[in-house]
């Protein structure tokens, strides 16, 4: 998994920006997103992508690769297990809902939106990541992380994302690799 972590920093400072102090690292094979510090490992995380083939074009539902950044952080503060519909916490705890809407992938906890930064790959036209509404998100599904089962998104427990939430910053790296 090194190799993620040095090829995402060789993209990041071609873009011609200082080496990062913190960089996020997703492995789309392993399900798996790995959060490094000052070039250490500081933890590692089981997630779920797409249960599609990766994919950055629009409508693919496909988990986008390449170089992004944390665009924004939502969520500040709410409870782990809150859903969010369109980015607003509805108040509602997902375990509230009925089965008929537990069914889907539910958007829970925090939301770290991504934007891609490679132009053509990943950013503008029918392959722009933010357009898409990629993000890192708590989910109601945690029996199913390690294995694909998001739309797009990067599902983690919701828990970790809340903790892995106060780790990171706007404009941290995060490359999403096969």
């Amino acid at each position: 998994m090194k190799k993620y972590f040095e090829l995402a920093k060789q993209k990041w400072e071609a873009l011609g920006r200082k080496s990062p102090e913190r960089l996020i690292a997703v492995s789309i094979a392993q399900q798996r997103l790995l959060f490094y510090e000052h070039d250490v490992l500081r933890q590692a995380y089981v997630v779920s992508t797409s249960r599609r083939p990766p994919s950055n074009v629009r409508d693919s539902l496909g988990t986008p690769r390449g170089l992004h950044e944390i665009a924004e952080k939502i969520g500040a503060g709410q409870p782990p297990g809150i859903v969010f519909q369109s980015r607003v916490a509805t108040g509602r705890h997902y375990r509230e809902l009925s089965a008929e809407e537990n069914e889907r992938n539910l958007i829970t906890t925090r939301i770290l939106w991504l934007r891609g930064l490679e132009p053509g790959h990943n950013a503008g036209g029918d392959v722009d990541t933010y357009a898409r509404y990629i993000y890192i998100h708590g989910t109601n599904h945690e029996d199913q992380l390690g294995t694909p089962a998001s739309a797009g998104c990067v599902q983690m427990r919701n828990v970790e994302i809340a903790e892995f939430f106060e780790q990171v910053r706007t404009g941290d790296p995060v490359w999403i690799e096969d």
